[in-house]
């Protein structure tokens, strides 16, 4: 059979890759699937480098699972899925960074959630570090229902998991995210998972499924303090696009207030800076204006209940 006729077989998990400027960390990642025990999958690689860095890293690995290696310009990593997504005709979509790794039983915890609980139509995990520790985020640490208060704490790309059905009746935001050419760096998941909530999907966070990735901070040098505002401008730009109500927006702008006296009280000034920077962009993102208004994506969101019972 050849690898075209392979690749158009129907498979349980589309991982969908966007990378760039990256070698080492994809060829971890392409590791860490070879010991998956679960092997009904395929990666779609979206490869948005001018030159061909990859190419030796996908070969060694081509024999192991199938590989669809799509190369496209620089378009920033939303659009970069949203082009992966049009070539995924599996049951479930996932959309890991080129710099995660995913432990070897993951697909196999995911497959199963998904066949016992026909009712869902999503799965969020928690990324960490290598000791185990909450990475990027403050996860939260129980499981339960995703909605739109909570999923601050329950989601991230690089632990999403949809249903195809689902998954390819969205697209990502392409003014937000890495290398979306604005100020909005961040707030791609959720805002995509907040389209799936709008229309009545069914989301659930387990704590216990991990997706590797390393930590951002410390070191909390300039390139880590333009991480906090870019990322805080994503947020900010998230949560006055779905109209959030004041008390959301007061409390994300009280809560890196709150982190900036702390650690200004302790002598702490690189973090103190680095929270006040994530204060900066919540704010910008909260007060520039929307060229497009998405109130029926609001009035959706505000109709769902807080909470439904565990699986």
């Amino acid at each position: 059979m050849s690898n075209l006729r392979k690749w158009w077989l129907l498979r349980r998990f589309s991982l969908i890759l966007p990378t760039i400027g990256r070698r080492d960390e994809p060829q971890q990642f392409l590791a860490s699937l070879a010991a998956q025990t679960f092997r009904d999958f395929e990666l779609v690689v979206v490869d948005q480098n001018p030159d061909n860095r990859l190419a030796p890293v996908l070969d060694a690995y081509g024999d192991l699972y199938p590989i669809l290696h799509l190369r496209t310009k620089r378009v920033g990593a939303s659009a970069a899925r949203n082009e992966g997504l049009g070539y995924s005709c599996s049951d479930v979509v996932a959309f890991p960074d080129d710099d995660c790794r995913y432990p070897p039983d993951l697909l196999e915890k995911v497959a199963r959630f998904f066949d016992r609980h026909p009712e869902m139509d999503g799965l969020t995990g928690r990324l960490v570090d290598g000791q185990g520790r909450s990475s990027i985020l403050d996860f939260d640490l129980d499981p339960g229902p995703l909605d739109a208060v909570n999923i601050w704490t329950r989601s991230i790309e690089a632990t999403m998991f949809v249903r195809g059905k689902s998954a390819r009746r969205f697209r990502f935001d392409e003014t937000l995210g890495k290398g979306s050419g604005t100020a909005w760096e961040s707030g791609e998941g959720t805002d995509y998972l907040l389209q799936l909530l709008s229309e009545g999907a069914s989301l659930y966070y387990d704590p216990s499924l991990d997706v590797i990735h390393p930590q951002s901070v410390p070191p909390y040098d300039a390139k880590s303090m333009r991480r906090a505002y870019e990322y805080g401008c994503g947020r900010g730009r998230v949560l006055r696009k779905h109209e959030y109500p004041l008390r959301a927006r007061v409390g994300t702008l009280v809560e890196p207030l709150k982190r900036v006296m702390v650690c200004a009280a302790s002598l702490k000034t690189a973090q103190a800076y680095y929270h006040w920077n994530v204060f900066r962009g919540r704010s910008r993102g909260l007060v520039t204006r929307l060229d497009v208004p998405h109130a029926r994506a609001a009035r959706a969101r505000k109709a769902l209940p807080s909470s439904r019972e565990s699986p």
